[in-house]
């Protein structure tokens, strides 16, 4: 019986408990790093694919489409340029002959004629090319060094050395066992990390026992799901834990965050869920610090009702089945219960003392060396707060300069708290419950966890005006601050998290919506850094810091970036209405008058930017300077359509005061087919300068048209 060309391909490598927050990471890179290396190495049919398993102790991939040999391919090689293989009397040279005895023997021939070599021209010069079949590379060998080259660059968070039982040491992520290589029922004869390649491996710890034989490559994950009490697929045992958690917590609603399920999906082979309780009393401590408790320390999963309010039944995800498992809930309820304990006295302790009281404390907490203390810190946050405040109350938005003064002073309290201490990602929250423990106000107390957000893309907004009087201050705060000393982000570096804190204010500004000044706001936070010599001001610098910000948000929103040009070019002092700009220039765009007068505009900016000289001195436009009749149209057309351009404008209907300009399409082509602008004369030139600065004016003041041209 012959033997199949082409087949699918298993590889396995079974190992130690593999780290759970980088599994997923390398069970893709392996995979991905296999196929890639075997395309490379032309041994996949077109239509080839790769299926990655990983699982605690295994990292594996089944190739489909693969060839037991890569094709034969021809070849054409230079080999030197005539002036070098010839002498002057035509007979070959000692390079030419020690050039080819080297080809040979790469090409696995006796020798090579220098006569059968082909001439051309290698596009500088004539050259000899030798032209020859390749043999394709053969399974074996193309896996063995796709598999070198797989292992060498797997994502390993940290590298451990170990000794194989011949003495060897090994550097690897975790100590490997067995090496699983097979081109469908046959073993591939490869190597690596000191393991020749078999078609055994192992299944579940606990649950499986002795070795189990892989009869195919595509029955690898049948053979260890039903043997081997282990699901192979990441994707497949991650599915399987969700669906055991929704069907455990019945009418109640699992607190299921993605980091968690996939930690714990790193940690099991053969999952089971199931339900465990803890003390109602509990139930006393903010629920939040509960929940970061059984996730953090236990990789539990907590249950909450239909209000979202936490339940005392939580659930586990066990690496056991067993009709029996009163043993394993029970041990994970003692085990849950000082944890929680620990939560309670953290809570307990930190309200025998006011959010007030601690305050004084922060000036022995360090913020930056160049900066200050986290008390200086909060002292230029009740400063910025209280300018905010003013600045919004100002736009029409009341708020309450003394709470959010308040609100900024007890903002970083909870930092010095036993709770945060041990829970660091509870800053904030904590400080809300124990602000309304201290009876403040209820818009400072939400203020001390709101003025955080949002904490990440997508993430809610502020929602209260004090609330989002301290998040703009504390935010402001540190990109001035930490862009002041000198550490503004470099490519992918951005230690302060400078671009997340520019988006977060960007979107209040525009989303809120809030008609504030960016300039306004960057100088008021300025001053509160006029003792800290080491802040440089740098507002220009930050400015286009955060006007590139305003752009990628808005290309996320799916504007176009000639559209996003058009708007951001001009830097707009109060981003609040900057939605309503873009979609007067979508609206614009789609007018049919809309490419004429892009183009125009364009002509327009080029014009005076080329006589910028002359424009710092141009006057007031003077009809009667007028020679030409498409002159005294323009004018009339202007001075006809700007009124109801301004209206619009100054009601905020971006749309109509664009839409306005379309009237002018015809007067604007007849100018600049009947005008001569730069004229000799220089009242005339001067006066027709002047006429089109109007028109550009007028044309710009929703958008700069000229950025839809082409």
């Amino acid at each position: 019986m012959s033997q199949p060309m082409t087949d699918s391909l298993l590889i396995e490598l079974f190992t130690e408990e593999l780290p759970p927050k980088a599994l997923s990471r390398l069970g893709d890179a392996f995979a991905q790093g296999l196929f890639a290396g075997l395309r490379e190495r032309d041994l996949l049919e077109d239509g080839a694919a790769v299926t990655p398993y990983a699982s605690p102790r295994r990292l594996a991939a089944l190739v489909s489409g693969v060839r037991r040999s890569a094709p034969d391919r021809e070849q054409r090689e230079k080999v030197l340029p005539l002036s070098v293989a010839l002498g002057a009397n035509g007979e070959p040279t000692a390079p030419l002959a020690k050039k080819l005895a080297a080809l040979a023997k790469s090409v696995g021939v006796p020798e090579i004629a220098w006569q059968t070599l082909e001439r051309a021209s290698d596009g500088k010069a004539e050259a000899f090319f030798y032209r020859y079949t390749a043999r394709g590379a053969e399974l074996s060998g193309g896996l063995q060094a796709a598999l070198d080259d797989t292992i060498g660059k797997l994502p390993i968070p940290k590298v451990m050395s170990y000794q194989r039982p011949s003495g060897d040491t090994v550097h690897f992520v975790r100590p490997a066992h067995r090496l699983v290589a097979l081109f469908g029922s046959e073993i591939v004869p490869v190597s690596v990390l000191g393991l020749q390649a078999s078609n055994l491996t192992q299944g579940h710890r606990f649950l499986s026992h002795g070795a189990i034989e892989i009869p195919h490559a595509t029955q690898y994950a049948d053979a260890l799901l039903q043997q081997g009490k282990v699901i192979a697929s990441y994707a497949q045992r991650r599915e399987s834990i969700r669906e055991q958690l929704l069907k455990a917590a019945g009418a109640d609603q699992v607190v299921m965050p993605d980091a968690l399920l996939d930690e714990v999906n790193s940690l099991v082979e053969w999952p089971v869920v199931y339900a465990c309780h803890f003390e109602e009393a509990f139930l006393a401590v903010p629920q939040e610090c509960l929940i970061l408790t059984m996730q953090t320390n236990q990789k539990y999963f907590a249950l909450t009702d239909a209000e979202g309010h936490l339940r005392n039944r939580f659930l586990i995800v066990s690496n056991l089945a067993t009709e029996t498992p009163q043993s394993i809930i029970t041990g994970n309820e003692r085990v849950v219960r000082p944890r929680l304990a620990d939560a309670k006295f953290f809570f307990d302790q930190d309200r025998k003392k006011t959010l007030a009281s601690r305050v004084p404390q922060l000036a022995s907490v360090v913020y930056h060396n160049k900066i200050g203390t986290q008390l200086d810190r909060v002292q230029r946050l009740q400063q910025i707060a209280g300018h905010i405040a003013d600045a919004l109350d100002a736009a029409g938005v009341p708020v309450d300069k003394a709470a959010a003064m308040r609100g900024a002073e007890l903002a970083k309290a909870d930092l010095l708290t036993d709770m945060v201490g041990e829970f660091p990602e509870l800053q904030g929250t904590m400080g809300t419950y124990y602000a309304r423990h201290d009876d403040e106000a209820e818009d400072v107390a939400l203020a001390c966890s709101e003025h955080y957000r949002p904490r990440f893309a997508g993430d809610a907004l502020p929602e209260g005006a004090v609330s989002t009087a301290v998040a703009l201050a504390d935010k402001l705060e540190t990109l001035v601050g930490i862009w002041g000393i000198g550490l503004q982000p470099t490519g992918e570096k951005d230690p302060f998290a400078l671009r997340r804190h520019a988006l977060g204010i960007l979107r209040m500004l525009i989303e809120k919506p809030l008609a504030l000044s960016v300039d306004a706001l960057l100088a008021l936070t300025q001053q509160a850094f006029a003792g800290v010599p080491a802040v440089k001001a740098a507002p220009e610098a930050i400015a286009d810091f955060l006007y590139d910000r305003v752009r990628g948000y808005l290309k996320d929103k799916g504007y176009t970036t000639n559209e996003v040009e058009a708007v951001v070019s001009l830097r707009p002092q109060r981003l609040h209405d900057v939605i309503g700009r873009m979609e007067a220039v979508r609206t614009f765009a789609a007018l049919p008058e809309a490419e004429a007068l892009a183009a125009a505009n364009k002509r327009i900016t080029n014009i005076l930017k080329k006589n910028a000289e002359a424009a710092q001195d141009i006057a007031a436009v003077n009809p009667g300077l007028f020679q030409e009749d498409a002159e005294r149209a323009l004018h009339g057309a202007i001075e006809r359509v700007r009124p109801e351009a301004e209206a619009a404008f100054a009601r905020g209907d971006f749309t109509s005061a664009l839409r306005d300009l379309a009237q002018l399409r015809e007067a604007v082509d007849g100018f600049f087919d009947n005008v001569m602008v730069m004229a000799e004369d220089a009242q005339l030139r001067a006066n027709r300068l002047a006429l089109l600065a109007s028109l550009h004016a007028l044309a710009n003041r929703v958008a700069d048209i000229s950025k839809l041209a082409a």
